[in-house]
């Protein structure tokens, strides 16, 4: 028995051990729309709590688009055209349009990535594409804190002065924030460095309901929540893809409203009861473009930890094919080995403002407590497997038949699309 794991642009096919039950997690299944364009105009048209967008566009005499950097899978392809294409339509001028990278505190993404960023080249021909930069601070409007946390609110200039203000993005799991999409796109996607650097500070991260696939009750959520409403006029466009990524729902309108429709689609899809616990559990980071670097890996080991049996191996294959991360990130990890996770975890719950990428390090802590973690990963030097901090192999078959053994339990949980798939532990009913 085979089982392929999303990994690079491609599958990792694992030969399953004979000694292994294999439970195989997926969400459930996401029809394709059969003319994903035509959808896109439909939700252009008929929108959720606002006017459609030839009616939102109309005497404007500005617009500003966001969309997300290259690590998110969004088929820009299918929007930005006829999204641009309505607005000049109503009289905005192609030069008073921008495109806006919400990179967040990622790096920018240029030339051929920028390219294959859009998919689009009458986009690149006709409107501005930019990146965001959050350190750039004259880049930014100053509005204030927000009430309850004192979140310092720092927002990209070309969005806070755009006559017409729209979010593009992914809805899927994401392991803070509940959701991916909608207001996250603002921020921290266009936020200043200081309003993305508390975000991911430990009172938000520690945070035991900043987790994935909930909002009530979610620090981060709500702070965005309140970030958007503090802008003013937002509308969004939320896509949902299935496992071929291919586009299976769109949804557009009002920012808060498009994408609270766009997360009931897709909530019951993507998390999947699960009636036990497992010793051994084998995941991905989702593929390209979310495995490019053991930065984004962390995500795909904290998602299917409500299913890992306290003391359990989690098996991760991942293609790092830019190696571990940003400088920042690099640094972060060398604390994190050198100091071990309790005395890390120790220098970052009294900082207001998390330094760069080093959030990333502390969401590791959490597979780490509960069990060991086994890393699959064909693009990392030997540095930096030393500075990932967890247990590397060369056989992810291997790897599960060790498990088995040291467990002397022959169930393995397989969930192949990662992080895109939420298992969640629930005791069967009587």
């Amino acid at each position: 028995m085979q089982i392929a794991l999303s990994f690079g642009r491609g599958h990792l096919d694992v030969d399953v051990p004979e000694t292994a039950i294999a439970t195989v997690i997926r969400k459930r299944a996401l029809d394709c729309l059969a003319d994903p364009r035509g959808a896109v105009r439909e939700a252009l048209e008929t929108p959720v709590g606002s006017a459609p967008l030839s009616r939102l566009a109309a005497g404007r005499k500005s617009a500003c688009i966001l969309i997300c950097d290259i690590t998110r899978p969004v088929p820009n392809h299918l929007f930005l055209r006829p999204m641009i294409e309505t607005m000049m339509a109503a009289g905005i001028p192609a030069a008073a349009i921008v495109v806006l990278v919400a990179t967040g505190l990622h790096r920018p993404n240029e030339g051929a990535e920028l390219a294959e960023l859009i998919g689009d080249p009458w986009v690149l021909e006709h409107v501005r594409v930019e990146n965001h930069f959050a350190r750039d601070d004259a880049a930014h409007v100053d509005l204030g804190f927000t009430e309850g946390r004192r979140t310092p609110i720092g927002i990209d200039r070309r969005f806070i002065e755009a006559d017409l203000r729209i979010a593009t993005g992914l809805v899927e799991p994401h392991f803070m924030a509940g959701w991916s999409g909608g207001r996250k796109v603002v921020a921290p996607g266009v936020a200043h460095h200081t309003t993305i650097r508390t975000f991911h500070s430990a009172r938000f991260m520690e945070d035991p309901l900043a987790v994935q696939c909930n909002l009530v009750g979610n620090p981060l959520h709500e702070d965005q929540l309140e970030i958007v409403r503090r802008i003013g006029e937002i509308y969004a466009l939320n896509t949902v893809l299935t496992e071929a990524r291919a586009l299976a729902y769109v949804s557009f309108g009002e920012i808060i409203e498009s994408h609270l429709d766009a997360v009931r689609f897709v909530s019951d899809v993507t998390k999947i009861a699960v009636p036990r616990r497992f010793k051994t559990v084998v995941t991905s980071s989702a593929g390209y473009p979310l495995d490019k670097t053991y930065y984004q890996t962390v995500k795909g080991m904290v998602t299917p930890l409500d299913i890992l049996s306290p003391g359990g191996t989690l098996i991760i294959a991942s293609e790092c094919s830019e190696g571990i991360g940003s400088a920042a990130f690099r640094a972060s990890q060398e604390r994190l080995v050198a100091l071990g996770a309790d005395r890390f975890l120790a220098t970052l719950s009294a900082k207001s403002l998390a330094d760069i990428d080093e959030w990333q390090s502390e969401m590791q802590l959490k597979p780490m407590r509960l069990g060991r973690v086994a890393l699959y990963a064909t693009g990392l030097d030997a540095e930096a497997r030393r500075l990932t901090g967890v247990m590397q192999i060369e056989s992810v078959t291997a790897a599960i038949a060790d498990s088995i053994q040291r467990s002397s339990d022959p169930h393995v949980a397989f969930v192949p699309e990662g992080p895109y798939v939420v298992p969640v532990y629930r005791v069967p009913a009587a």
